[in-house]
């Protein structure tokens, strides 16, 4: 792999970037610079996120020499990138994996955002992430770039999958996670908070940003 190509991960709301620790370990292996970049996810709306850290994270791969600028995000973070390539235009552009991504919005969000408690743990970004057409994930419209999207189909917290219509991993419905224009899509079965960790959802991510398209794997598409 050229290191012209580099890759920025852009984490999701209340984590930090040691949640992709072992995707940017597996990245540098094969060869691709990686900015892991970690921004203050509960304090700021998205738009101002993105406009901050993502513009930051891409200058520096551009002061570095890339020609192809990657994107491999998780939950929030893909909302963040579609909002920053709606604004701006990244010439270097190459593909985004999006892992896990509230691209239509949640229905958590919808049912729990007004009760105490999730304005402090989720700040205003949080607030952000309904299903509504007039929400930012729904008002970004469709994608004219190459997108990959893998979610899960599987959960750790069932009360908040009782909130959820159909297949869900806990945050996100697998329908909701789609986004109209994508490149490709695929169902795994693993959990919203930890899909980043799979072996085979890393394998899978690899295989998107050369190709565009994950490989056919009978164990993880699932019915």
């Amino acid at each position: 792999m050229s290191g012209n190509e580099h890759v920025i991960l852009v984490h999701g709301l209340a984590r930090s970037h040691r949640s992709f620790t072992k995707v940017a370990k597996a990245l540098e292996k094969n060869g691709y610079p990686v900015v892991n970049i970690n921004y203050p996810s509960r304090k700021h709306h998205i738009e101002a996120l993105a406009d901050e850290y993502l513009s930051s994270a891409v200058k520096t791969c551009q002061a570095d020499g890339a020609q192809r600028i990657h994107f491999v995000t998780h939950s929030m973070g893909a909302i963040l990138v579609r909002y920053y390539l709606n604004q701006y235009t990244l010439d270097e552009l190459g593909h985004v994996v999006m892992l896990s991504p509230p691209n239509q919005g949640s229905e958590v969000v919808d049912k729990l955002k007004a009760f105490p408690g999730f304005y402090a743990l989720n700040g205003p970004a949080g607030q952000q992430l309904g299903t509504s057409k007039n929400s930012l994930p729904n008002r970004l419209g469709a994608v004219d770039y190459p997108v990959g999207v893998i979610t899960g189909n599987r959960s750790i917290n069932p009360i908040l999958s009782l909130l959820i219509p159909g297949k869900d991993d806990g945050k996100v419905s697998v329908e909701r996670a789609k986004i109209q224009g994508m490149s490709d899509f695929l169902v795994v079965p693993h959990t919203h908070p930890m899909i980043m960790n799979s072996r085979e959802v890393i394998r899978q991510t690899q295989y998107f940003l050369r190709s565009g398209k994950f490989f056919v794997s009978q164990k993880l598409i699932q019915p």
